[in-house]
C-alpha cells in the first residue's frame, strides 16, 4: 500500500512539473506525419531549441504541439483544462496576415501611401493592451515605442518581426514558439531579443521553444535541445551536450560542398544561349533621392551609383530604408518618378515600362516571402520569376520549364518541384524563392538576406552558386545582410544607410 502511495505521489509530482507533453502522436494525414509516433515532454524550468536542417519537420512538430491537425493516434496533454490557443502561442514572419486584413492588399499598398487609409497603425493593433503597465515596459525593452503611430505596411521587415514578438508577449502565453526568430534583425536587435527571452524565462514564467536551422543560433538561455532529422525526433539532450556533440551536429548539418573539398566548384549553372552580356555603363544611379512618409523621412538626399558588373553590399539598421531603396530600384515605388533615378543607362520615367525594368532584375527578400500564399506546385512559383509576377502565375513554355527545372536541380530542390508550395518548410520555401530570382539570368541580382532561414549545408550551396553566377560578365550584384561574414567574396564595395529620426508633431 505504501509503495502504491509513493508511486501515486511521484506521478502527481511529475504531472505538476509538466508544461506540455506530446504523447505518441500520429497525424491523420500521411503527408503531415513523422516517420514514427511523436513523443516529447517539456517540464517546468526548461527552455528548448528544436534544431535541424530545412525540411526536417521542425514547423510540423510545432503545429502538432498546437493541435493544428487531426490525430490518428496519441494526444497532446496540457496541465488543467486551459485552451491550447491561449496556452501556446507561435510566431512566424507570415503572421503579419493575422494582424490585419491585408493579405491581398499588402503588396499593392506597401509603397502607395494614398491607398493606405484603412490600414491600421501599430497603436491601433495594440489597443487591447492600452493602459497596461506591461505595455510600456515591453515597448521600451524592444525599442519600438517610436513605431506606435506608424501604419503596419510601413514597417521594415525587422520592425515587423519585433512588433510580432512584442504583440504575442503582451498576451502572456505559457509556451512561446518562435520560428527562426533572428531572420531580418540587425545585430543590436538580435542581442536585444536574446536578452529579452532570457529575462522572460527568468521572471515571467514563459517556456520558450525556438525552431532553428543553425546550431550557432542557440542562445545561452536555452537549457535543452531536440534534434530533428528527416521527420524523426532524435533523443533530447541538454544544450551543453548537444553543442559538444560534433558528430551529431555534422550528421544534422553535413558540411560537404565547402571550398576545401571543391564539391561545388564544378557546378554547371544554366545559361541562356540567346542572352549576351549587357553593355550598359550605369546599372543604377540615384541623385539626391528623398523619400518621406508622413512625418518620417526614410531616405534623405541620397546619392549612389552602381556601375555595370560591380558587386555591392548594402548595410543599415532595421528601419533605415533598405526595403524602400530596393523598391525604387525594382520599380515598385511610385515615388521613383519624383526623384532622379537612372536604371540601365535610362532615366526613370523616360518611356520604359515597369516590366522593361523588371525583366533585367532578379530579386528576393524576406518581405517577398509574405506575398506567396497560393498553394500551387513549387515549380510554378519558381517559374513565375520569368514573368516577374506575384499572385498571378502564368504557365511557362517547355523551354522555361526546362530552365526552371535545371536551376532547381542546381540548388538541390528539384525533388520539391511537384510539392505544393505551402506544404514546404519555411526554409524550403525560401530556397524556392531564391531560385526564382535566377531563372531569367538577370543583369542585376538583388539579394536581400538570401541565406536567412537556410541550414548550414544550404547556405554553403547557395553562397557558392551566387559566387559562380557573379563571375559571369555583365552581372551586377546588390547584397543586403545583417551578417557581414555571409557576404560573397566577390563583393568589394559597400553602401550604408542611416536611420533618420521622426519629426515630432507640433
Amino acid at each position: 500500500m505504501r509503495t502504491f502511495a509513493r508511486f501515486k505521489l511521484k506521478k502527481m509530482e511529475k504531472e505538476r512539473n509538466m508544461v506540455v507533453e506530446i504523447k505518441q502522436v500520429v497525424t491523420r494525414l500521411p503527408e503531415l506525419r513523422f516517420v514514427g509516433p511523436v513523443s516529447w515532454r517539456i517540464d517546468e524550468g526548461q527552455q528548448w531549441a528544436v534544431v535541424g536542417p530545412n525540411g526536417a519537420g521542425k514547423t510540423l512538430l510545432a503545429d502538432i504541439m498546437q493541435r493544428k491537425f487531426a490525430f490518428k493516434e496519441g494526444e497532446v496533454a496540457l496541465p488543467g483544462d486551459g485552451k491550447v490557443s491561449e496556452y501556446i502561442k507561435s510566431i512566424a514572419f507570415k503572421d503579419i496576415y493575422s494582424l490585419a486584413d491585408c493579405r491581398n492588399s499588402y503588396y499593392q499598398q506597401r509603397w502607395h501611401a494614398t491607398e493606405s487609409d484603412e490600414v491600421p497603425t501599430v497603436r491601433e493593433l495594440l489597443g487591447e493592451y492600452a493602459g497596461s503597465d506591461h505595455l510600456a515596459d515591453t515597448l521600451e525593452r524592444f525599442g519600438i515605442a517610436d513605431l506606435l503611430p506608424k501604419k503596419l505596411i510601413y514597417l521594415s521587415s525587422g520592425e515587423l518581426r519585433k512588433f510580432l514578438i512584442v504583440r504575442v508577449l503582451l498576451g502572456r502565453p505559457r509556451v512561446l514558439i518562435l520560428d527562426n526568430p533572428f531572420i531580418g534583425l540587425d545585430a543590436p536587435s538580435r542581442d536585444l531579443l536574446v536578452d529579452t527571452l532570457g529575462r522572460m524565462a527568468r521572471l515571467e514564467d514563459v517556456c520558450v521553444v525556438l525552431l532553428l536551422s543553425n546550431p550557432m543560433d542557440i542562445p545561452p538561455m536555452i537549457t535543452h535541445v531536440l534534434p530533428v532529422r528527416e521527420r524523426t525526433c532524435l533523443p533530447p539532450m541538454t544544450r551543453e551536450a548537444f553543442l559538444a556533440d560534433r558528430e551529431l551536429i555534422a550528421m544534422l548539418f553535413p558540411t560537404e560542398g565547402t571550398e576545401a573539398d571543391g564539391r561545388f566548384a564544378a557546378i554547371d549553372l544554366p545559361v541562356d544561349a540567346a542572352r549576351v552580356p549587357s553593355t550598359h555603363e550605369v546599372t543604377l544611379r540615384m541623385e539626391k533621392v528623398r523619400i518621406r512618409y508622413g512625418r518620417r523621412t526614410i531616405l534623405k538626399d541620397l546619392d549612389w551609383e552602381v556601375r555595370n558588373g560591380e558587386k555591392w553590399a548594402l548595410f543599415g539598421p532595421n528601419g533605415s530604408g533598405k526595403s524602400t531603396l530596393l523598391s525604387l530600384v525594382y520599380a515598385d515605388n511610385p515615388q521613383s518618378y519624383a526623384n532622379t533615378i537612372y536604371l540601365f543607362d535610362r532615366k526613370r520615367g523616360s518611356g520604359e515600362s515597369i516590366w522593361d525594368i523588371k525583366r533585367r532584375i532578379g530579386y528576393v527578400s524576406p518581405e517577398m516571402h509574405l506575398y506567396f500564399q497560393e498553394n500551387i506546385p513549387t515549380s510554378r512559383v519558381v517559374g513565375s520569376g520569368f514573368f516577374d509576377s506575384i499572385g498571378l502565375f502564368r504557365k511557362c513554355d517547355a523551354g522555361q520549364e526546362a530552365v526552371a527545372s535545371r536551376w532547381m536541380r542546381v540548388f538541390g530542390i528539384e525533388h520539391l518541384k511537384d510539392r505544393l508550395f505551402l506544404t514546404l518548410s519555411s526554409g524550403e520555401q525560401r530556397l524556392a524563392l531564391l531560385v526564382r530570382a535566377f531563372v531569367k539570368d538577370p543583369d542585376l541580382i538583388i539579394l536581400d538576406e538570401p541565406l536567412h532561414g537556410l541550414d548550414v549545408s544550404n547556405k554553403k550551396r547557395a553562397a557558392a552558386i551566387i559566387e559562380k553566377f557573379c563571375e559571369r560578365p555583365g552581372k551586377t550584384l546588390i547584397y543586403v545582410t545583417h551578417y557581414p561574414h555571409e557576404l560573397p567574396a566577390c563583393v568589394d564595395k559597400r553602401f550604408e544607410l542611416v536611420k533618420h529620426p521622426e519629426i515630432p508633431e507640433e
